[in-house]
């Protein structure tokens, strides 16, 4: 039945080309993005999970004992 709906569908295959390349056109932002970013804001970013500065860990805590 699908194959039915495509086959009746002007230019299917087009919709196919449109999509890798969008594909590819997302990735390939992607990746350059990544590349330039800079390394301090890289190790910032990386160190941040490890930093606890922002929160005291005796203040608003609940004790479950």
């Amino acid at each position: 039945m699908i194959q039915n709906v495509l086959r009746e569908i002007g230019g299917v295959g087009l919709y196919g080309a449109i999509s890798v390349c969008l594909f590819f056109l997302v990735f390939g932002v992607a990746f350059v993005r990544a590349c330039l970013l800079k390394e301090s804001f890289l190790k910032s970013m990386s160190a941040l999970p490890l930093e606890d500065s922002e929160r005291d860990s005796t203040k608003g805590a609940s004790k479950h004992e």
